[in-house]
């Protein structure tokens, strides 16, 4: 017989890119209405707002606000772009202090004009770069390996092994890795580097959603958990079995969903969260 208990959604936690339409206040004030309990805010959302207010408006709407993304984009062909980007992140660390969160999502960019090894190299300089500043403001740097297709201007870390081969070469308790299915659930690898980041304490997020079939756009037509091929519950017992308790964070990018009504669209969000994650 079928339980008649709510299901948990304790551990939900929603982007703001995912109802991007939203204001920041009116993402909080709906969140919080249906029961959710976590929210990552983009910075996008918080350009020209007071950053503290912005976050203490947050907690008093009971939402623990588990990261700011993003930062990150260290590659350039030229040192001026590469130190431009070096204080941006130093920027987005203290942007997270203000509003009130102790981690920094990093999507660590590439430059298409020069080798993916040159970019790989710039990421892991930038990184240590900042990680003084972070560990002085007390903000965890989560690196967010991107699926291949973003290889050319996004991210030229694009598996879990080169993120958590970064991670422990920079060896620092401030530095660790965000897991999003969208991007890793197709490595054969997956379950034994998410156990090697659980073994070494640097799995800090998890991000959800579903790669729709067919997909009609490489960014914006990600799916709702089950609308998709994406083993969301499989990965999910596999990032728990590696020690992670945080929140599942439901990030979508998706012009569909965008165009709809969200609050038509967040209790979508609450529904594939209970019965698929």
């Amino acid at each position: 017989m079928k339980s008649t208990e709510p299901a948990d959604i304790s551990q939900l936690c929603i982007h703001t890119i995912t109802t991007k339409p939203w204001s920041i206040e009116e993402a909080a004030k709906n969140f919080s209405a249906s029961g959710v309990k976590g929210i990552t805010v983009w910075r996008d959302a918080i350009e020209r707002k007071n950053i503290k207010q912005t976050g203490r408006m947050l907690h008093e709407h009971d939402l623990t606000i588990v990261s700011l993304c993003r930062g990150g984009f260290f590659p350039g062909s030229n040192v001026i772009k590469r130190k431009s980007a070096i204080d941006d992140n130093r920027k987005a660390i203290d942007e997270a202090v203000e509003l009130g969160t102790s981690m920094l999502v990093l999507v660590c960019g590439a430059e298409p004009s020069q080798s993916l090894e040159d970019s790989r190299k710039q990421i892991r300089d930038g990184i240590a770069e900042i990680i003084p500043h972070a560990s002085a403001a007390g903000v965890r740097l989560a690196i967010e390996p991107l699926h291949p297709m973003y290889a050319d201007t996004r991210s030229a870390i694009n598996t879990i092994t080169q993120a958590n081969d970064l991670a422990e070469e920079l060896n620092s308790p401030w530095v660790g890795v965000a897991v999003d299915v969208y991007h890793l659930w197709w490595d054969p690898f997956l379950e034994n580097e998410i156990m090697r980041c659980g073994r070494n304490g640097n799995l800090m997020a998890f991000h959800i959603c579903d790669w729709k079939v067919p997909t009609t756009d490489m960014l914006l037509d990600r799916g709702l958990m089950g609308e998709g091929c994406i083993p969301v519950n499989k990965i999910r017992s596999w990032v728990k079995n590696a020690g992670f308790n945080g929140f599942n964070e439901v990030e979508i990018f998706s012009t569909t969903y965008w165009k709809e009504s969200q609050a038509v669209f967040l209790k979508k969000i609450i529904e594939a969260y209970k019965e698929h994650s």
